[in-house]
Order: structure tokens, then sequence, then C-alpha cells
């Protein structure tokens, strides 16, 4: 090893420890440089690793948030409906209703509705005032002065009638011909039901939903009826082939309105998913079934291919297939934008939500003011804002570059509602320019409701068959109570052949 020197003994040292410094600070030199290089490798293979790691936290913390905001989603902030949202505790409710000035219940003025008395009853009882209870006399010989009175409302005994047709049977004099009168065309069989009895159990299955095994134990329970399931089947296949006809008038009725409501829903059948299509008006429902849920379908259906009003919707992409014109429901909006606001904090939902809130406010009053529109000077004002709101949504949720397995990029909730809202800004904003368009899509929502709860109640379909007996039946239904029949009364026409036909607005 050469010795250790300063400058002041260098000069001093003799030639080979000149040399063998030299060769000392060679070989430190060099494995300084390994050990860099070292150092290099190990600090570009960990920065590496940092940038894997940094890319997995932040791929891993999207995933989180992406499933918070999964966990997050219930029937007030989303489209899922209410009996998905479990049975832990709810939320404090938040309507998107605003509060009137009104107090709730009956207003000054609304005439009350109570239990009256009748002036003919069905049957009457005296009460005999046979002793008088001061002294005692016997008061059975004296007339009565006047009557209180009491009414009490009640069912009649709840017994099955039986009307027995006795055709007479006659042999003619003259010719001597053996002949026999002829039964009503209704009257087949030696024993059968009636229309009045049918009717009730068509009720009982397509109206309230009920199974079929406990339609004829309540038929049972409280008439003594032994209606099987057999003959309840039978009844609901007559009520539906009678009322072919009628129900292609009522597709063909909502094909021509001015505005229509467009729906569809999962639906089981033979354990198979299947879609339960709804297209209806105010006065107007159609159901139909198809194993698709998207233009396939509407083709084979057939009303959006001829419909030429506007088609209320909530977006679904098929839908803009046909050149129809177009409104969105603001209630899916509204439940994204709450979503938004409350999961991601985002301002400009919060404004969205209240600007629409208000447009809706400002329509509704002009309606109550007999007025057919708002001046062009607040149109113009509203759509001022709502550009302004889908800028600043812009800037809160940009575009990402994310890389999807296939199609384009994915991109945030957010980013695509803002999307949908800038191109289908005419069509969110239809019930602002044109008031005979709703603010949503609630109609079809509460029609196509019912075929849920038959499904929850009953379970899936067996049949594609039975599917479309329930389909004609529920829109005979819907669409007569929605013309304020009573569909106990007008199911007993259609068991006896002749149904009661609807009312159709004329096209316009």
């Amino acid at each position: 090893m050469a010795p250790e020197i300063d400058d002041r003994s260098f000069a001093s040292l003799t030639k080979p420890e000149l040399v063998g410094l030299v060769y000392e600070f060679s070989d430190r030199l060099f494995a300084f440089e390994k050990r860099f290089d070292q150092l290099r490798s190990e600090g570009a293979e960990q920065s590496a690793e940092n940038a894997t790691l940094r890319s997995q936290i932040e791929t891993l913390g999207a995933r989180i948030k992406e499933l918070e905001a999964r966990l997050s989603k219930d029937s007030h902030n989303s489209s899922k409906p209410p009996s998905s949202d479990g049975y832990g505790k709810k939320p404090a409710p938040k309507s998107l209703r605003q509060k009137g000035a009104r107090p709730s219940g009956g207003q000054p003025g609304h005439p009350g509705k109570t239990l009256e008395m009748v002036a003919s009853p069905t049957a009457e009882i005296v009460i005999e005032l046979p002793v008088c209870s001061g002294c005692g006399a016997d008061l059975r010989s004296v007339l009565a002065t006047s009557h209180d009175k009491r009414q009490v409302f009640d069912l009649p005994p709840l017994v099955l009638g039986v009307t027995q047709y006795n055709a007479e049977r006659k042999s003619c004099p003259c010719c001597g011909l053996n002949q026999h009168a002829a039964f009503a065309p209704d009257v087949t069989q030696p024993a059968q039901y009636g229309p009045e009895i049918k009717a009730l159990a068509v009720y009982l299955s397509a109206h309230q939903l009920l199974p079929w095994k406990r339609t004829t134990q309540l038929l049972s329970d409280i008439f003594g009826c032994s209606l099987s399931e057999g003959a309840l089947q039978l009844a609901l296949q007559q009520a539906g082939q009678a009322l072919g006809p009628v129900c292609q008038t009522i597709k063909e009725g909502v094909t021509t309105a001015p505005v229509a409501h467009f729906d569809e829903s999962g639906v089981r059948i033979d354990g198979k998913l299947n879609w339960i299509h709804v297209a209806c008006t105010q006065s107007l429902t159609h159901y139909e079934t198809h194993k698709q849920r998207g233009g396939a379908a509407f083709e084979k259906i057939g009303i959006l291919t001829k419909f030429t009003g506007t088609a209320i919707h909530d977006g679904f992409a098929s839908y803009w297939a046909f050149g129809c014109a177009h409104g969105l429901c603001n209630g899916h909006h509204l439940r994204e934008l709450i979503f938004l606001e409350e999961q991601y904090k985002q301002k400009w939902a919060t404004a969205m939500k209240n600007l629409l809130l208000k447009i809706k406010k400002a329509v509704d009053q002009a309606k109550s003011n007999k007025q057919d529109n708002l001046s062009l000077l607040r149109r113009y004002m509203y759509e001022q804002e709502y550009g302004d709101l889908i800028k600043e949504g812009y800037r809160e949720n940009p575009p990402t570059d994310q890389i999807s397995k296939r199609g384009r990029p994915k991109q945030s909730k957010g980013h695509n509602l803002v999307c949908r809202l800038d191109r289908g800004k005419r069509e969110t904003l239809a019930f602002m320019t044109d008031f005979s368009i709703p603010f949503d899509n609630n109609l079809a929502e509460r029609d196509i409701r019912m075929i849920k709860v038959r499904q929850k109640i009953s379970g899936c379909f067996r049949t594609p068959d039975g599917a479309d007996l329930f389909n004609r039946i529920r829109s005979y239904i819907s669409t007569m109570r929605k013309q304020g029949h009573n569909p106990l009364d007008v199911l007993k026409t259609v068991a006896l052949g002749e149904p009661a036909t609807p009312l159709i607005p004329a096209p316009t």
C-alpha cells in the first residue's frame, strides 16, 4: 500500500512510491465507477418500480372511488328501484319536490267528503220502545211520533248465486215437431261460471296481481267458489283473445299521439331474460314483450317505426335511431346530478339540478296562469345559464385517455353526464319550449312498475303466450282506468265477449 502523503511530502516520494500511488488511485477510481454504475442501475430499477407502484396506486384509488360510488347509489340518486335499497337504515329522504306555500291537507274551500246517509236504504229495522223509562208504563200500543235514524253500511251476505235456465221443450200440435227453446249464446254448458265471477277472477289476477293459487283461495274463502286454476287460466285466455282487436286499437292510438312515453324493463319468461316494453300516453297504455331490449324490439313492436310525435324516454341509445322528435327524462338527470353532488361534491351538479327545478317551477307557474310559453328573454337566460354550467361541468370532469380493452377510452360518470346534457340540450329543455312535453318520464315508469310488482308477487311468466295474455289484459285495464272506468265493470263486458271500447284521441 502506498504511503499516506500530502502536498508537502509529495516531492520527496521515490519513483516506485509514485507508481504504487498511481495504481492505488486507479483501483479506487475503478471501484468507485463500478459502485456508481451499480447505484445508477439500482436507482433506475427503483424509479421504474416506483412508477409501477404509483400507477397501481392510482388504478386502485380509482377503483376504490368507483366501488364507493357504486355502494353509495340508491333509489334517490340513481335509477335503481327502491326495492334494491335493502333493509338497512336508510338516509333521510331528500325529495326533489319544492315545498309549497300552502299547508298539507285539505285547503280552504275544498268540499269535504264523508259517509252520508242515503234516501233509500237496502233494509230497515225498527227498534221498539216497549216501556216508559220514567214511570214504567207499557208503550207497545202507543204509536211512535217520529224516529231517530242511523245507517250502517256493510256488505251483504257473500254467497255465490246460481241461476238455472229452463229451456222449454214442446211438440208442435200441427206438424208434431219436437223442439226446445234456445239458451243464451253465453250459456253453453250444463254447469258453468258466469261473467261476474270470471271478471272478478281476471281482475284479481291481472289487476291486483294475485298469484293463481291465492286468487282461487280468495274466491273460495269469500264466496265458497271452487274455481280451479284451470278455470282461471281459461278465463284469462278468453279475456286475452277478446281483447286482441281492442289492444291493436290502443297501439294505433299511441302511434298517432303527439306525445308518448316509452320505457323498458327486464322480465323473465320461462326462466330466460326478456324485456317488457311500454308505450303510453295520459289516456292509453300498451305493453309488449320481446327477447331484446333495443332496436330489434322497437322494430318488431312497430310503434316507433311509425311514430311522428315526441318520444319521451330515458336516453337509451336505441331510441335515437328513429326520426321522431325526442324529449329526455329529467327525473333521471336529477338523480345523476344528486349523485355527483353528494359523492364528489361537484358544485356544477348542484347548480344544474337547481336550474332544472327552477325552470320547471317557472313552466308550472306559466301553465297555472294559462300561458302557452315562456318569454323569449326568459328562455334565452335559462339557455345561457345552462350552457355556462355545461362548461363548468367539463372543467370539473375533464376527459381521460385511460386505455380501454375495446372501443373508446372509458370516461367518468360525471364526464358522461356532461356530454349527454351537452349533446341533448334541446331534448333536455324540450319541456321549457313546448308545454305539451312533460318534465320527466314518470308516466311510463309508473305504468311499467306494475309489471315489476307482478313479477315480485307471482314470479316470472312460464310461457311467452302467458306473458302476451297478461300484457293484453293489463294494457286494457290500465287504459280504461286512465279514462275513468272501473276495471271490474269493463272486465264484465270482456267476459261477455263484447269489450267496452276505450276512447282513442283523434290524431294531431
